[in-house]
């Protein structure tokens, strides 16, 4: 039985995974930065922008959840699924997601948001020709 509008369920998922990818992104970050690239800037400058992109979504995200009193609790994980439960206006849903499938979705997120670093970044070298 679902008790949540699909529209705040995608929602919800949506900051969900965002989050999720902005972990990977920082993790990111700190290996190249402590890690042996011998040209480590450029790498850099694209996952900053990404995650910068990333936690302005993630902010608009949470202000619209607040708004409709809208939350994501982690209950557990396994082997094979992770559980949260969304919460909104005194309803609940619990949610289990296949943990190859939250892989893939963070991954899509991310290659959005590498897309959206790269447009920055050729606006910023179109602009310097």
């Amino acid at each position: 039985m679902r008790y949540l509008k699909e529209e705040d369920r995608e929602l919800a998922s949506r900051y969900l995974f965002l989050s999720m990818a902005l972990i990977v992104i920082a993790q990111d970050i700190h290996t190249i930065e402590n890690g042996t690239f011998k040209i480590k800037e450029p790498y850099l400058e694209l996952l900053r922008k990404m995650e910068h992109k990333g936690k302005a979504e993630r902010k608009y995200l949470k202000e619209v959840m607040k708004n409709k009193k809208l939350d994501v609790i982690y209950l557990n994980k396994n082997e094979s699924f992770s559980s949260y439960l969304f919460t909104c206006n005194g309803y609940e849903e619990k949610r289990n997601y296949f943990n190859p499938a939250i892989r893939k979705n963070v991954e899509t997120i991310i290659y959005e948001l590498m897309r959206k670093g790269m447009q920055a970044n050729h606006h910023h070298l179109a602009s310097a020709e």
